[in-house]
């Protein structure tokens, strides 16, 4: 038997690497997946070359450990099963189901404290939206939305539809979402969106102000497109915060920064999970994190986002269509016999 191993060899290209099924060391666990789940956002980047090769992968995850130049190994939301223990791990690990950080590939060893053992209630193939929905939670935990406040989401792939799911559970004012895909807009509004409107029909900021009675308190950028900054900043209004979750790449983003930015004391701030705001970190540690989104997971139905299962062998096809059928993909994951 082989471990089969998605690799990014070259803009538009990807392929299934096999090597020996790797046996685990004393202190680690042997994972048989799956399924994984593809982030659009940030392997769509990787599968069109848009991201910086020099760019260390993620320091916080030991599973990815090099740059993102090609041929790559990436990924960071696989679900499997524990197959085989090291001598000094507990034999109790064998046959428990546990989402890791970790790239898309048939079998992987890492440490116990590496994983989270997925709650007997979450189905695998939702367990495999983890990281994305705890990317949401630190989105919502950097926004801190008031009661009463007007919220608008620019964007609403997955990322930014839990974001909406979560926003909607928040005494909110008016909560608004804008996106291209007719489809994604009504899924937004089976979250709880007030209104979800196309970027495309006008101004943004003039279309948000009518509907919503004034600007935005709090605005959030998820839609991987830099021109929609501008969008973001201008619907904004008076001391109002913008968070921008969207990783743009090498994508150049020009933004106005002229009179009302400048006027009007906007703030504008990345988010992104890796790391939580250190003014938080005093109360809230990933293991915090870890629960609020396995809660989260639990309560939210999440089924209707998984639109495409792809075997690994044809994680091209997957990946062309992301690329090419965003009005009707959503979530894609990935299986493996």
């Amino acid at each position: 038997m082989n471990t089969r191993r998605l690799s990014f060899t070259a803009p538009g290209s990807v392929a299934v690497r096999t090597d020996p099924v790797p046996e685990p060391g004393p202190d680690e666990v042997r994972v048989r997946t799956a399924v994984s789940a593809i982030s659009a956002g940030t392997e769509g980047l990787l599968y069109r070359g848009e991201a910086p090769a020099d760019l260390e992968s993620d320091a916080e995850l030991d599973a990815l450990d090099d740059d993102l130049s090609y041929p790559l190994s990436y990924g960071y939301a696989a679900v499997g099963t524990v197959t085989a223990v090291g001598n000094r791990v507990d034999d109790d690990w064998l046959g428990r189901q546990v989402f890791a950080y970790n790239p898309h590939e048939s079998h992987f060893c890492r440490s116990p404290d590496e994983l989270l053992s997925v709650p007997e209630t979450v189905d695998s193939r939702e367990a495999a939206l983890f990281a994305t929905l705890e990317t949401a939670v630190t989105f919502v935990l950097d926004g801190r939305p008031l009661l009463g406040e007007r919220v608008v989401v620019f964007g609403q792939g997955v990322v930014g539809l839990l974001t909406t799911a979560l926003l909607a559970r928040f005494p909110l004012e008016e909560l608004v979402v804008f996106d291209r895909y007719e489809r994604r807009r009504e899924l937004a509004a089976t979250f709880g969106a007030d209104r979800a409107l196309d970027p495309e029909g006008g101004d943004a900021a003039e279309r948000f102000d009518e509907v919503a009675g004034g600007r935005a308190d709090l605005t959030y950028e998820l839609s991987g497109n830099p021109d929609a900054l501008d969008d973001a900043i201008s619907t904004t209004g008076f001391d109002g915060r913008v968070l921008v979750g969207s990783w743009y790449g090498t994508k150049p983003a020009s933004v106005d920064l002229g009179g009302r930015f400048h006027r009007n004391r906007i703030d504008v701030r990345s988010s992104q999970v890796s790391t939580i705001a250190p003014d938080l970190s005093g109360r809230w540690n990933r293991d915090r994190r870890h629960e609020t989104t396995w809660d989260r997971l639990r309560e939210l139905e999440l089924s209707g986002l998984i639109t495409h299962e792809f075997p690994l062998e044809d994680a091209d096809e997957a990946y062309e269509r992301l690329e090419n059928c965003p009005e009707s993909t959503t979530q894609v994951l990935l299986t493996y016999r």
